[in-house]
């Protein structure tokens, strides 16, 4: 039998870091939601 292990870290990010994150995150949300709604018209439309 396996065992699963999990971990915790904390992140302290510099300012600089928190604005390139957030940048990053931001893009990523926009390009989710883009592809959330591509795959569910695509889903009402064809029934795919």
């Amino acid at each position: 039998m396996k065992a699963e292990r999990a971990y915790k870290y904390r992140f302290y990010p510099t300012p600089e870091q928190e604005i390139l994150l957030a940048r990053t995150f931001g893009c990523v949300r926009v390009v989710w939601n883009a592809v959330l709604r591509y795959r569910t018209d695509a889903f009402y439309q064809r029934q795919e």
